[in-house]
């Protein structure tokens, strides 16, 4: 090929590739909501029992099918279990994205990587959390406060990987408390605090004569900072619910609930990105892992998450904050139809359900359609990589960009499309 045609070759050919970018981009628009809450349902959250029932089974005789009957909802055909009679009545704010699939093997902690990172588990790059790709893009709407918000505990699936620990979490496990590490010890009053402050400034400007140079002590001082900032008065007021009028916070529900109506606060007071963990004082025996024991009291985990997705819901909505507020319901996989010999479920990662609410997208109750027995994708699959899309476009953030590690370009998704029917 001679020269000249090579270059026109090469032209037409970006050419080409910037008009198919372009033309994805008008596709699948981006959404505009401003926060988001990942509730996180550890173990494993059965989609044939909650949001993608079928026939009812029978445990003792191994029959296959759902554990309760199926009610039906605000919106005409989509249906639900009997004990997501709340949400029931709001599913023309909500999709049940039943088709969304991994191939991950059916285990705990690779799952659940998978399920935060959108990526499986590597061996040579450590991957950024979505709360910590969303703090990372977006930022805290207020520098008062910071972008992402764990409630629960914290380990590596959830931080920030190749971006750095400013795009960390702070995190809490108990809301009396506040996070760990910010709340002020009893008798530190602001006057003895300014005193630790004097102190610990000329130590800070020492180690950056020492070690400006160095990336993992400025992450070190930049973490102090946030700290030194975050644990005032201003933005600790945010844990005390007993500002909230007591009939919403009866409302809301038990422990877990209140951690949803914390999480309304800390929108309002500009955090980007929040995840709260559901079950963590294994209400049933289990948690969501429903193995033998833990399907017999299944329903209330299940009624637990009815009561307080409901009420956040509405809560938002009258706040104003539904449309601008992204919900998600995630866990690391589904469960098989079958019952195992102890009456419970196994593991099973080719078809489950996680949710979507509010945000601003157009919701349909449902998406995607399972088989007879929620277990095989019969219509419009949804990989994980193309949930994380979809979340992500919802944000704003547009998910075709690369984020980086070092000097080298990572795709901000594993190849993932937003779902389009939602984005609209």
């Amino acid at each position: 090929m001679k020269r000249r045609e090579f270059l026109g070759t090469l032209a037409a050919t970006a050419a080409t590739t910037s008009t198919g970018a372009l033309a994805s981009e008008v596709q699948s628009p981006l959404g505009k909501a401003e926060h988001c809450v990942m509730i996180w349902l550890g173990g494993g959250m059965a989609q044939i029992d909650t949001f993608d029932p079928k026939r009812v089974g029978d445990a003792k005789a191994k029959k296959a099918g759902s554990y309760y009957p199926s009610i039906d909802t605000a919106v005409s055909g989509v249906q639900v279990c009997e004990h997501l009679s709340r949400t029931a009545q709001l599913m023309d704010r909500v999709t049940a994205v039943r088709t969304v699939n991994h191939n991950v093997v059916d285990e705990h902690a690779a799952a659940t990587n998978r399920m935060h990172t959108g990526r499986p588990t590597s061996g040579t790059v450590l991957y950024p959390s979505l709360g910590s790709i969303i703090a990372s893009q977006r930022g805290p709407l207020d520098d008062a406060a910071p972008a992402y918000v764990l409630i629960g505990y914290p380990n590596q699936t959830r931080g920030p990987g190749f971006l750095g620990q400013k795009a960390g979490f702070v995190y809490l496990t108990d809301l009396n408390t506040g996070p760990a590490g910010l709340a002020r010890a009893p008798g530190i009053d602001t006057v003895r605090q300014d005193r630790r402050l004097a102190f610990l400034s000329p130590v800070r400007a020492a180690g950056q004569q020492r070690f400006g140079g160095d990336d993992l002590f400025q992450q070190y001082d930049q973490a102090i900072g946030e700290s030194l900032r975050l644990s005032g008065p201003d933005f600790m007021s945010v844990f005390d619910l007993e500002q909230e009028k007591i009939s919403l916070r009866e409302s809301y529900g038990s422990e877990f609930g209140h951690r949803c109506l914390l999480t309304r606060r800390l929108f309002q007071r500009g955090v980007r990105f929040v995840e709260v963990s559901h079950n963590m004082n294994f209400l049933n025996g289990t948690g969501w892992d429903t193995h033998n024991d833990g399907q017999l009291n299944q329903h209330l985990l299940i009624q637990e998450l009815d009561q307080a997705l409901s009420t956040m819901i509405t809560d938002l909505e009258e706040h104003g904050m539904l449309d601008k507020t992204l919900i998600v319901i995630n866990t690391e996989f589904g469960r098989p139809a079958q019952f195992d010999s102890g009456g419970g479920r196994g593991h099973y990662s080719k078809c489950f359900s996680a949710v979507l609410a509010g945000g601003g997208l157009r919701h349909c109750g449902a998406y995607g359609v399972s088989d007879e027995l929620a277990m095989k994708v019969l219509e419009n699959p949804v990989s994980v990589p193309d949930l994380f899309a979809t979340i992500l476009a919802t944000l704003g953030i547009n998910p075709t960009i690369n984020l980086y590690d070092g000097d080298r370009p990572v795709p901000i998704t594993d190849g993932g499309q937003p779902i389009a029917r939602l984005l609209g």
